[in-house]
């Protein structure tokens, strides 16, 4: 049994031994990369560079480039990439173009670089994947560069013969290069005269203090020269639809041009510092982006006006329910076009600037907290946006449509993003908001039939004679308006109701066309009224009940 088991104790233990060896001896790889050796071919760093924690080494690069003491800054980048002996001549130039990038494209952020040697952040919450957890590589700032994202990265690295130091990765610095050609000095600004180069205020150049009100002056310019220019073209040109093409796409072509002059100068020709480059790229993909589907949008509402006009028709009468149909058709793919370009501009915007990790917005930065504050902002809006949609979808009320909402008869005029446009039968305009309207029941006179029955309600009394009634109200109704009535056959009269006043007669006036049910019901009402005063005169009996104020009420 002994021997058994020590048959499978010796080799384990044989095992063990070599990797318990190599735990004490190791390097702990959790904690930092381990190296054999850190930038060998450079001198020892002076007191003037830090790099125990993030926030250090930063600091460490800031003091160096204020004393132009790059060959002490050499040592905050990991030149592993570098040959030993190119090291001294190629690290102080990579730190110079290094901070050089920093300082014109980023806003650096004390909040996000930690000052712990170990990098552990203990504000995070228990959510985050490294919550409690030391840190061994930070990501400090995303720039976009041929296309693709680059990080610009803080590591903590071991050498073999030293303490553990927080220096820029070696992918960082083989980037530099690249990301100082594309965000350094442009050919423009290295014409400029030394003076212009020194520091202003507040971080800034002179050549920037001056060059950018020169900017916006320049976009300014650009975009009146493009609103003078479709203009004059508006009115030289004899076709209508030209015409007022141009006359719609006047103003986004003109704020289009000012940003993208502004986008232009601001990427290419000079590359401003971090305070402006953060802002205004973002700001001028935003105008171009916005301006861009403006002039799409109106383009395309101009051409639909044009072609698709219903300004000389009444789209209230009963034959025009195709057009009625098409118009609310229409107006919904307008609004349908409308969000889709706006969250088709909102997607080029933040796909096009990286504003949220270069200012630092840790929390504005994050989809859901952006997601949700938006939405909790435009909900109403929202809201009433996809009501009007539904409306359009649905058809429960089209434009032209006759309806009684909260006892107004009115039409349906407009179906807009957030409220329903009525004209009230007396020509009164009634604005009613898209949710509220469709969560309120009111009545469509044109949905489906035209064709419908008004019912004129009067009180009589109790031995009016609803024969003699019966036969003056199909008088009546072969006096009215033709055009107006339908069918003669459905025209009706009963007693609905009784109490200790008189019986309720119900005339059934049939009509053809609700926008003309209403007027014909005041006439028809009018003439019974007539008619039962008469008879009440000829017969010497009641019709109407006589009853004094206080009884009624």
């Amino acid at each position: 049994m002994i021997k058994t088991l020590l048959r499978f104790l010796v080799p384990l233990l044989l095992i063990a031994a070599p990797l318990t060896a190599q735990d004490k001896t190791g390097c702990d790889s959790s904690r930092w990369y381990c190296v054999s050796g850190l930038n060998t071919g450079l001198p020892q760093p002076s007191t003037l560079i830090n790099r125990d924690t993030p926030r250090a080494a930063i600091e460490s690069l800031i003091a160096a480039a204020r004393e132009d003491a790059w060959a002490e800054a050499a040592h905050l980048l990991d030149l592993s990439g570098i040959p030993e002996a190119q090291q001294p001549a190629a690290g102080p130039e990579l730190a110079r173009q290094l901070e050089t990038v920093i300082s014109r494209k980023t806003v650096i952020d004390w909040d996000i670089i930690l000052d712990r040697p170990d990098g552990l952040d203990a504000r995070a919450s228990s959510d985050q994947a490294m919550a409690g957890e030391p840190r061994k590589s930070l990501l400090l700032w995303t720039l976009e560069l041929d296309h693709r994202p680059v990080a610009i990265r803080l590591n903590r690295i071991k050498p073999d013969d030293g303490a553990a130091v927080w220096v820029f990765s070696r992918q960082t610095v083989g980037n530099i290069p690249a990301l100082f050609a594309r965000f350094g000095p442009g050919r423009f600004e290295k014409m400029l005269p030394d003076a212009l180069k020194e520091d202003a205020a507040f971080g800034f150049k002179w050549w920037e203090v001056l060059g950018l009100p020169l900017l916006l002056a320049l976009s300014a310019g650009a975009g009146w020269l493009v609103w003078k220019g479709t203009g004059w073209a508006a009115r030289k040109v004899s076709h209508q639809v030209v015409t007022d093409t141009l006359l719609s796409v006047r103003g986004p072509a003109s704020i289009g041009s000012a940003t993208l002059v502004a986008l232009a100068i601001g990427s290419y020709a000079f590359v401003f510092s971090g305070q402006i480059s953060t802002i205004l790229p973002p700001l001028a993909w935003l105008g171009l982006a916005g301006s861009g589907l403006w002039l799409a949008i109106n383009s395309v509402e101009a051409v639909l006006d044009r072609l698709t006009s219903f300004d000389e028709t009444d789209l209230t009468q009963r034959q025009e329910d195709h057009k009625r149909t098409m118009a609310t058709r229409l107006a919904a793919a307008r609004r349908a076009f409308v969000v889709a370009a706006v969250l088709i501009g909102g997607g080029i915007f933040l796909s096009q600037s990286n504003i949220f990790q270069n200012l630092g917005f840790t929390i504005l930065g994050t989809a859901g907290a952006l997601t949700l504050i938006l939405g909790f902002a435009a909900r109403r809006v929202l809201g009433n946006i996809i009501a009007s949609l539904q409306i359009a979808l649905n058809q429960s009320a089209k434009i032209g449509d006759r309806i009684v909402y909260n006892d107004y008869l009115c039409h349906v005029e407009r179906i807009n993003f957030t409220y329903v446009q009525l004209r009230d039968w007396d020509g009164t305009r009634l604005i009613v908001p898209v949710e509220e309207f469709i969560s309120t029941p009111f009545e469509n006179w044109t949905m489906k039939e035209p064709k419908m029955l008004r019912i004129i309600k009067l009180k009589c009394a109790h031995n009016a004679d609803v024969d003699a009634l019966r036969e003056a109200f199909d008088d009546i109704v072969s006096k009215l308006d033709k055009d107006e009535l339908g069918d003669p056959e459905d025209a009706k009269v009963r007693v609905a109701g009784q109490d200790v006043f008189g019986k309720d007669v119900w005339f059934a006036l049939p009509c053809a066309d609700p926008n003309t049910s209403w007027d014909a019901a005041c006439k028809a009402r009018e003439m019974i009224i007539a008619a039962g005063n008469r008879i009440a005169e000829e017969r010497g009996i009641d019709i109407f009940p006589e009853v004094r104020p206080a009884e009624a009420a």
